[in-house]
């Protein structure tokens, strides 16, 4: 597993069983061992663009999981070089090392941003790739190298892309897990533009039930949606947070809209759930669990 001691692979980590697990994790601020406390593995230190670790890493490993990448829109609109590399040139000498190392499967772990805004419907895996942010577009680039791989060297790599995920363990950064930590402190929290941006929220622990599914039976090339249960606005969204905060509209300040933000997000999840994918986890019990979460550690986010 690459990214393993961040949010959505450290979860992943705890549902592998007894199967012998590698974790390459370079330590990024959204990085934390702690994540994997209670989880057997070894840990390697070190970066997916680093070639010559990657050829000591990856010989006798089965399966690779790549969840390394940069992952926030506003760094990204911020600083979009760190992004390319990782998630562009990172990806393409991950697949190499695999292709060298003779890995049996890779999953390659995108997002639905890849696709830009859709007005109505829901997207499709065989949508047009419409980037719209230096995020997007640098994952978009990952996927497709992703694929070219399959299709050349005839590696063995599914993609796939997944909507707005939460839980426990995820960053200060995005929405969720901000909100909750400033709500806990006293803090208004920031609301973009009018808050009508629509996303549609995947529990982490559905994520990752999909993703073992696809590492099971995807096909080479092949890319499977990961979609939510709980399609609404980000105004919506924090009505939930307030609610299970215990706090009041008083605590939201709007705040001047993100450079280029994406309207809606939808996916068409019909070709992983004709393998077999039901996500279980309810919107409201899954977010009142992660709530109480983040209020329970507090020494996990304190210093974020």
């Amino acid at each position: 597993m690459t990214g393993g001691a961040g949010f959505i692979g450290s979860h992943f980590a705890r549902g592998l069983g007894g199967a012998e697990v590698t974790v390459l994790d370079k330590l990024t601020y959204a990085g934390n061992r702690a994540n994997l406390d209670g989880v057997p593995h070894a840990f390697v230190h070190g970066d997916i663009c680093d070639a010559g670790l990657l050829r000591e890493v990856l010989p006798g490993h089965d399966l690779v999981v790549n969840f390394a990448a940069e992952s926030h829109v506003d760094r990204s609109i911020e600083g979009a070089a760190e992004f390319v590399r990782t998630n562009v040139l990172g990806t393409q000498t991950l697949l190499q090392g695999c292709l060298e190392a003779g890995v049996r499967k890779v999953v390659q772990v995108s997002t639905d941003e890849v696709y830009g805004s859709i007005g109505v419907g829901s997207w499709t895996e065989s949508a047009p790739l419409r980037p719209r942010s230096p995020y997007a577009a640098a994952k978009a680039g990952g996927d497709l190298v992703a694929q070219a791989y399959a299709i050349t060297h005839g590696l063995d790599v599914s993609i796939t892309r997944c909507g707005n995920n939460y839980g426990p363990r995820q960053y200060p950064e995005k929405i969720i897990p901000l909100f909750v930590t400033r709500l806990l402190r006293g803090e208004r929290v920031p609301l973009y533009g009018d808050g009508g941006n629509v996303r549609d929220w995947v529990h982490v622990a559905d994520h990752c039930a999909g993703i073992r599914l696809v590492a099971e039976v995807g096909l080479p090339g092949e890319v499977y949606h990961i979609a939510g249960t709980a399609e609404m606005t980000n105004k919506e969204l924090v009505g939930h947070l307030l609610a299970a905060s215990d706090a009041d509209w008083g605590r939201v300040e709007y705040v001047e809209d993100r450079k280029g933000h994406d309207r809606r997000y939808s996916l068409d999840d019909r070709r992983l759930r004709a393998l077999g994918y039901r996500p279980e986890v309810e919107f409201d019990q899954g977010l009142r669990d992660t709530v109480r979460w983040y209020a329970a550690n507090p020494g996990w986010w304190a210093g974020s």
